[in-house]
Protein backbone atom coordinates (compact mmCIF):
# COMPACT_ATOMS: atom_id res chain seq x y z
CA UNK A 1 0.00 0.00 0.00
CA UNK A 2 1.40 3.39 -1.03
CA UNK A 3 1.68 6.21 1.47
CA UNK A 4 -0.50 9.24 0.95
CA UNK A 5 1.80 11.70 -0.88
CA UNK A 6 0.29 14.63 1.00
CA UNK A 7 1.02 13.10 4.42
CA UNK A 8 4.57 14.50 4.49
CA UNK A 9 3.57 17.91 3.14
CA UNK A 10 4.14 20.89 5.37
CA UNK A 11 1.61 23.53 4.26
CA UNK A 12 3.24 26.54 2.59
CA UNK A 13 0.27 28.73 3.46
CA UNK A 14 -2.65 28.41 5.87
CA UNK A 15 -5.94 29.81 4.64
CA UNK A 16 -5.94 31.17 1.10
CA UNK A 17 -8.94 32.92 -0.43
CA UNK A 18 -9.37 32.04 -4.09
CA UNK A 19 -11.05 34.94 -5.87
CA UNK A 20 -13.49 34.24 -8.71
CA UNK A 21 -10.94 35.66 -11.15
CA UNK A 22 -8.61 32.69 -10.53
CA UNK A 23 -11.39 30.11 -10.27
CA UNK A 24 -12.85 31.08 -13.67
CA UNK A 25 -10.01 29.85 -15.97
CA UNK A 26 -10.32 26.04 -16.03
CA UNK A 27 -6.63 25.21 -16.18
CA UNK A 28 -5.69 27.59 -13.37
CA UNK A 29 -8.64 26.46 -11.23
CA UNK A 30 -7.69 22.82 -11.75
CA UNK A 31 -4.06 23.41 -10.78
CA UNK A 32 -4.95 25.50 -7.72
CA UNK A 33 -7.42 22.92 -6.44
CA UNK A 34 -5.05 20.00 -7.07
CA UNK A 35 -2.39 21.79 -5.03
CA UNK A 36 -4.92 22.33 -2.23
CA UNK A 37 -5.79 18.62 -2.32
CA UNK A 38 -2.12 17.89 -1.67
CA UNK A 39 -2.28 19.98 1.51
CA UNK A 40 -0.04 22.89 0.51
CA UNK A 41 -2.74 25.33 1.63
CA UNK A 42 -6.36 25.43 2.78
CA UNK A 43 -8.68 26.98 0.19
CA UNK A 44 -11.26 29.53 1.27
CA UNK A 45 -14.17 31.01 -0.67
CA UNK A 46 -17.61 32.41 0.02
CA UNK A 47 -20.96 31.72 -1.57
CA UNK A 48 -20.56 35.14 -3.26
CA UNK A 49 -17.30 34.05 -4.88
CA UNK A 50 -18.72 30.72 -6.06
CA UNK A 51 -21.85 32.43 -7.38
CA UNK A 52 -19.69 34.86 -9.36
CA UNK A 53 -17.74 31.94 -10.87
CA UNK A 54 -20.95 30.13 -11.81
CA UNK A 55 -22.59 33.25 -13.29
CA UNK A 56 -19.54 34.08 -15.42
CA UNK A 57 -19.12 30.51 -16.68
CA UNK A 58 -22.80 30.34 -17.63
CA UNK A 59 -22.73 33.81 -19.26
CA UNK A 60 -19.72 32.77 -21.37
CA UNK A 61 -21.40 29.46 -22.29
CA UNK A 62 -18.55 27.49 -20.71
CA UNK A 63 -21.05 25.54 -18.63
CA UNK A 64 -24.76 24.88 -18.96
CA UNK A 65 -26.46 25.97 -15.75
CA UNK A 66 -28.86 23.02 -15.79
CA UNK A 67 -25.99 20.51 -15.98
CA UNK A 68 -23.32 22.31 -14.03
CA UNK A 69 -21.77 20.23 -11.28
CA UNK A 70 -18.62 22.27 -10.82
CA UNK A 71 -19.64 24.29 -7.75
CA UNK A 72 -21.18 21.23 -6.04
CA UNK A 73 -17.99 19.25 -6.72
CA UNK A 74 -15.85 22.02 -5.26
CA UNK A 75 -18.00 22.18 -2.14
CA UNK A 76 -17.86 18.40 -1.75
CA UNK A 77 -14.09 18.25 -2.25
CA UNK A 78 -13.43 21.07 0.22
CA UNK A 79 -16.30 21.05 2.75
CA UNK A 80 -14.50 23.46 5.12
CA UNK A 81 -13.56 26.01 2.46
CA UNK A 82 -16.75 28.06 2.39
CA UNK A 83 -17.30 30.95 4.77
CA UNK A 84 -20.52 32.93 5.15
CA UNK A 85 -19.73 36.62 4.96
CA UNK A 86 -22.18 39.00 6.64
CA UNK A 87 -22.98 42.19 4.72
CA UNK A 88 -21.93 44.24 7.74
CA UNK A 89 -18.37 42.91 7.41
CA UNK A 90 -18.29 43.76 3.68
CA UNK A 91 -19.17 47.34 4.53
CA UNK A 92 -16.13 47.65 6.80
CA UNK A 93 -13.64 46.77 4.07
CA UNK A 94 -11.76 49.60 2.34
CA UNK A 95 -10.56 47.90 -0.85
CA UNK A 96 -12.33 48.20 -4.23
CA UNK A 97 -16.10 48.08 -3.77
CA UNK A 98 -16.66 45.14 -6.14
CA UNK A 99 -14.15 42.97 -4.25
CA UNK A 100 -14.92 43.89 -0.65
CA UNK A 101 -16.67 40.55 -0.20
CA UNK A 102 -13.37 38.80 -1.06
CA UNK A 103 -11.39 40.67 1.58
CA UNK A 104 -14.24 40.12 4.05
CA UNK A 105 -13.97 36.36 3.41
CA UNK A 106 -10.22 36.57 4.09
CA UNK A 107 -10.80 38.48 7.33
CA UNK A 108 -13.48 36.06 8.47
CA UNK A 109 -11.28 33.03 7.69
CA UNK A 110 -8.10 34.69 8.96
CA UNK A 111 -6.57 33.90 5.59
CA UNK A 112 -3.04 35.07 5.00
CA UNK A 113 -3.33 35.27 1.21
CA UNK A 114 -5.87 36.29 -1.41
CA UNK A 115 -5.12 34.83 -4.84
CA UNK A 116 -6.59 37.09 -7.50
CA UNK A 117 -6.11 38.38 -11.02
CA UNK A 118 -7.33 41.79 -9.80
CA UNK A 119 -4.39 42.90 -7.66
CA UNK A 120 -5.27 46.59 -8.07
CA UNK A 121 -8.52 45.93 -6.17
CA UNK A 122 -6.54 44.90 -3.09
CA UNK A 123 -4.14 47.71 -2.12
CA UNK A 124 -1.76 46.88 0.70
CA UNK A 125 -3.26 49.62 2.89
CA UNK A 126 -6.60 47.80 2.86
CA UNK A 127 -5.00 44.39 3.51
CA UNK A 128 -2.27 45.09 6.05
CA UNK A 129 -4.57 45.68 9.06
CA UNK A 130 -5.66 42.05 8.65
CA UNK A 131 -2.24 40.51 7.97
CA UNK A 132 -3.31 39.52 4.47
CA UNK A 133 -1.49 39.88 1.15
CA UNK A 134 -2.78 39.61 -2.40
CA UNK A 135 -0.89 37.50 -4.93
CA UNK A 136 -1.54 36.71 -8.56
CA UNK A 137 -2.13 33.08 -9.46
CA UNK A 138 1.32 33.10 -11.06
CA UNK A 139 3.11 34.44 -7.97
CA UNK A 140 1.20 32.03 -5.74
CA UNK A 141 2.07 28.96 -7.85
CA UNK A 142 5.65 30.21 -8.13
CA UNK A 143 5.99 30.31 -4.33
CA UNK A 144 4.57 26.80 -4.09
CA UNK A 145 7.08 25.68 -6.72
CA UNK A 146 9.87 27.17 -4.57
CA UNK A 147 8.73 25.02 -1.65
CA UNK A 148 7.95 21.77 -3.48
CA UNK A 149 9.34 21.75 -7.04
CA UNK A 150 9.12 17.99 -7.59
CA UNK A 151 5.59 17.79 -6.22
CA UNK A 152 4.43 20.72 -8.35
CA UNK A 153 5.80 18.95 -11.44
CA UNK A 154 3.95 15.79 -10.44
CA UNK A 155 0.71 17.72 -9.96
CA UNK A 156 0.87 19.34 -13.40
CA UNK A 157 1.79 16.03 -15.03
CA UNK A 158 -1.13 14.28 -13.30
CA UNK A 159 -3.42 17.09 -14.43
CA UNK A 160 -2.55 16.31 -18.05
CA UNK A 161 -3.03 12.57 -17.56
CA UNK A 162 -6.42 13.06 -15.93
CA UNK A 163 -7.81 15.31 -18.67
CA UNK A 164 -9.36 12.86 -21.11
CA UNK A 165 -12.46 14.67 -22.39
CA UNK A 166 -10.95 16.12 -24.48
CA UNK A 167 -7.53 14.51 -24.00
CA UNK A 168 -4.74 17.00 -23.32
CA UNK A 169 -1.00 16.55 -23.34
CA UNK A 170 1.29 18.06 -20.74
CA UNK A 171 2.23 20.74 -23.26
CA UNK A 172 -1.48 21.51 -23.82
CA UNK A 173 -1.95 21.99 -20.07
CA UNK A 174 1.14 24.19 -19.81
CA UNK A 175 0.06 26.27 -22.82
CA UNK A 176 -3.37 26.81 -21.23
CA UNK A 177 -1.79 27.75 -17.89
CA UNK A 178 0.77 30.08 -19.47
CA UNK A 179 -1.70 32.92 -20.01
CA UNK A 180 -2.42 33.12 -16.26
CA UNK A 181 0.85 31.82 -14.81
CA UNK A 182 3.72 32.52 -17.24
CA UNK A 183 6.54 32.51 -14.67
CA UNK A 184 5.35 29.29 -13.08
CA UNK A 185 4.96 27.60 -16.48
CA UNK A 186 8.43 28.74 -17.57
CA UNK A 187 9.90 27.19 -14.41
CA UNK A 188 7.99 23.94 -14.98
CA UNK A 189 9.19 23.78 -18.57
CA UNK A 190 12.76 24.44 -17.51
CA UNK A 191 12.57 21.73 -14.84
CA UNK A 192 11.17 19.25 -17.36
CA UNK A 193 14.03 20.01 -19.75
Amino acid sequence: MEADPSSAIEPVFGGVVLDASVLYPASLRDTLLRVAEMGMYSPVWSDWILDEVRRNLVADHRIDESRSRLIAQMRRAFPRAEVRVPETLNEQMTNAMEDRHVLAAAVLARAEVIVTANLRDFPSGALSPYGTVALSGDAFLDRLFDAYPALMLTIVQAQAVDLVDPPLTLMDVLNALASQAPTFVARVRMALG
